[in-house]
């Protein structure tokens, strides 16, 4: 049995106390992660301070797998900006260029028309049925900084859990195994 054999014997052999301290860390880092994220969305004003490219539509300023950083200030949103926007009925935000910006001269209220760079037309195909415009509550932010490649490792998790699930397992059978 060999390998098999001794990581079943190594498991048998941990104390209670060792599980509770690798039980507690874990938990002590998901609780940073999860800190971590609301600071983050409270100091940028965004509800997803950092989201992943997913597709090529704003190519070649941005690519597949790049990791986008969010804003959302008070500002005014202007034609040129880069902004992730969600769309009533879809789940994945869109990453898009502003092209038009119509304010409303009435209530001060702006509406937005977006287009992906690498895209033919405008996004109004994209938009719920019936929508011409963006308004600001479609907005999650504006892009002001960005890493490249970094996201890839999110894109190949989500497109083949497989991978997801081995690395899972793996981590495990690391913390399991290991000896202080």
């Amino acid at each position: 049995m060999g390998w098999i054999g001794e990581t079943v014997d190594s498991i048998k052999s941990l104390q209670i106390r060792q599980v509770l301290t690798q039980a507690v860390s874990l938990g002590m880092i998901v609780t940073s992660a999860l800190i971590i994220w609301k600071a983050l969305m409270c100091i940028t004003g965004s509800e997803s301070p950092v989201v992943v490219v997913l597709s090529g539509s704003m190519e070649p300023g941005f690519k597949r797998g790049d990791i986008l950083f969010l804003h959302m200030s008070k500002d005014p949103i202007r034609a040129g900006e880069i902004v992730v926007f969600n769309v009533d009925g879809r789940e994945i935000p869109i990453v898009h260029r502003v092209i038009k910006v119509h304010e409303r001269q009435d209530t001060g209220e702006v509406d937005v028309l977006t287009k992906g760079d690498n895209n033919y037309g405008d996004d109004r195909l994209l938009y719920a049925h019936g929508q011409l415009w963006l308004q600001r509550h479609h907005i999650m932010g504006r892009a002001v900084g960005f890493l490249p490649y970094v996201g890839w490792v999110t894109i190949i998790m989500t497109e083949k859990p497989i991978i997801k699930y081995i690395l899972i397992g793996a981590l495990g059978l690391l913390v399991i195994t290991s000896k202080d």
